[in-house]
């Protein structure tokens, strides 16, 4: 009888941010032998117990060599990797038998179309998730995280607020709440994801892979507002808020703006036009409660937002701008 559940994960971008916490999800979990795909030229360390084997992302026969054997992989990608390089992970995952794919998700609600049609990076996504059901040889999981916490409060631009200059800009009155996830949360979902049972088994028949085969699943850490996280943001650097420049600005003018400064080449402005859209008051960044989570399956840890923001207020330091 084949084992019921998957053993051997394969991941990209293992020495990524999102990568790298993925990875140590799936080894605190030590439930699975984990291969990391990486470009012949790549410099990335990882970690102990992570198998490496390089790959030509446009070489679809060096890809299902590597993929052959695996049970799952999981797809980080930057978001200025060419589609070909997704589509090419596709077909060579099918090729190898690979039963179970995680694709290159890990953002906000890409299956809310009007979001998606301001948003232009976001378009591609479904048309992925389409491409693995089409090819019927694969099933995916996809993973909704919303922005990653600890990344997106470190840059201005993102989140509004600026730990350097003491300074934060709320988008319309800073209570539109948004659905956001930490890097250690993400990993911890990976890896309990990849170790449910692939058909159903009791006590919960529902917290099975087939149970949540080819679905778009929400994760949040927090459901927060801009408000929400500047006091936070009072609490871990032990400031008033008469201690910080205050503004406001539309959130829809900010947007076509930042349209404006992306069309005159002003790299700045794409970071603002990303983030922007899911502060709309229609609701497109709260997940949460517009679709539901899957954190209570999963198992997921209630965590401390202040702990979060503390990390974000480290990493504004130490890698200035989100870099």
């Amino acid at each position: 009888m084949a084992p019921n559940r998957i053993t051997k994960v394969a991941i990209t971008g293992a020495g990524g941010n999102i990568g790298s916490s993925l990875t140590e999800g799936l080894l605190n979990n030590g439930k699975h032998t984990i291969t990391a795909l990486t470009r012949a030229d790549s410099q990335s360390k990882l970690p102990d117990g992570v198998i490496a084997k390089k790959v030509d992302y446009n070489d679809i026969t060096s890809l299902v060599e590597a993929l052959t054997g695996q049970d799952a992989l999981i797809i980080t990608l930057n978001g200025y990797t060419p589609q070909e390089v997704h589509t090419n992970l596709i077909h060579a995952a099918g090729q190898a038998s690979v039963k179970w794919i995680l694709p290159n998700e890990w953002s906000p609600d890409t299956a809310n179309k009007e979001m998606a049609k301001d948003v232009f990076v976001f378009q591609p996504h479904e048309g992925i998730r389409q491409l693995i059901v089409d090819l019927g040889k694969s099933s995916y999981i996809a993973l909704s995280t919303g922005f990653w916490y600890e990344w997106s409060l470190a840059i201005p631009t993102a989140y509004g607020l600026d730990f350097a200059n003491r300074s934060v800009t709320f988008f319309d009155e800073g209570e539109t709440k948004i659905s956001t996830s930490t890097w250690p949360q993400v990993g911890r979902a990976v890896a309990s994801i990849l170790s449910l049972p692939i058909t159903p088994e009791e006590p919960n028949p529902k917290a099975s892979l087939e149970n949540l085969k080819n679905k778009l699943l929400y994760m949040p850490s927090f459901t927060v507002s801009q408000r929400e996280m500047f006091e936070s943001a009072l609490r871990v650097t032990g400031t008033k808020e008469s201690d910080w420049t205050i503004s406001k600005e539309s959130a829809q003018e900010r947007f076509t703006n930042a349209i404006k400064e992306m069309h005159e080449g002003n790299n700045a402005g794409f970071v603002k036009m990303l983030y922007t859209r899911v502060f709309y008051p229609d609701g497109s960044g709260d997940t949460e409660n517009s679709k539901g989570t899957v954190n209570a399956l999963l198992g997921l840890p209630k965590e401390d937002l202040d702990v979060a923001t503390k990390a974000a207020e480290v990493r504004s330091r130490t890698h200035p701008f989100g870099a």
